[in-house]
């Protein structure tokens, strides 16, 4: 296996990760953001208000894009033991 096949192989790895925490953190982020500006708003100043929603919008985004991950994740493993061979031979 040479150096660029290894390099394309782990680029590919952090992408992966990059996205898959994207898929989870940033629906949260932008909850989290949108429920600080009514808090300001509003000056209710409770701490479940804030965290609740993002739980529940994290659980969501797993059951939802949970097969895609999972796929992604597999692909990228299948990947990985199919060059086995290229790189041992």
């Amino acid at each position: 296996m040479e150096l660029m096949e290894i390099t394309t192989f782990f680029s590919d790895a952090i992408y992966l990760v990059v996205m898959l925490v994207l898929v989870l953190i940033v629906p949260g982020l932008i909850i989290g953001l949108i429920i600080a500006v009514f808090q300001a708003a509003t000056q209710v100043n409770e701490q479940t208000l804030s965290f609740l929603p993002k739980l529940v919008l994290t659980l969501l985004m797993v059951i939802f894009a949970g097969q895609w991950i999972l796929q992604q994740l597999l692909d990228l493993f299948d990947r990985l033991f199919h060059s086995i061979p290229h790189v041992i031979g």
